[in-house]
């Protein structure tokens, strides 16, 4: 098992977790967040997984209220949240943080892996067009960052807040990883 595979993770409904329960699966980790321009992506990251899911695939939220307050709800209140806005059903797990000195050890270890999102520099301008500061890399730029984990464990990308979960690009590197070895 990697060491990333080790760090220990809480669901959102308090049960203990580490991403080795998903072993031998593709992953796609996001930081989410519930009143973010972003968060209609919850729909595509649904249909991803729900796509994909037969073949070792996994969608995993991370929900994180690092960017101008827009994770504010308790674990409940997110799940109930995703559960009816999005009928998410990919696991959820607890709010952490994916920044800064409360940064998450399983966020500290992916941006380490894969330090620069690629197409990033996009939202970055955005980002600063909108009046704010984008994070300097290799900390996560914004909501709905994604990071890919091959089968074995390894991050193998990681894309823009804004890519779209139906983007060829992210579906191309999630295919590559599902159907590499067949």
């Amino acid at each position: 098992m990697t060491e990333l595979q080790q760090i220990p993770l809480q669901k959102i409904d308090g049960a203990p977790a580490t991403l080795g329960d998903y072993a031998g699966q593709v992953l796609l980790v996001v930081n989410t967040a519930s009143k973010c321009g972003l968060t209609p992506q919850y729909e595509g990251l649904e249909a991803l997984y729900t796509k994909y899911k037969e073949e070792g695939f996994a969608v995993l939220g991370f929900p994180a209220n690092d960017f101008a307050g827009q994770e504010p709800g308790s674990d409940d209140e997110i799940a109930t949240f995703c559960e009816t806005k999005f009928a998410v059903d990919f696991p959820m797990f607890s709010k952490v943080s994916v920044v800064g000195e409360a940064k998450h050890p399983l966020y500290a270890a992916l941006t380490a892996a894969e330090p620069k999102a690629a197409n990033s520099d996009g939202f970055r301008t955005k980002l600063a067009g909108y009046g704010k500061t984008p994070n300097p890399e290799p900390e996560v730029l914004w909501n709905f960052e994604k990071f890919l984990i091959g089968r074995d464990g390894a991050v193998v990308g990681r894309f823009s807040p804004d890519m779209a979960p139906q983007d060829d690009v992210l579906v191309s590197a999630i295919e590559r990883e599902l159907f590499a070895s067949e």
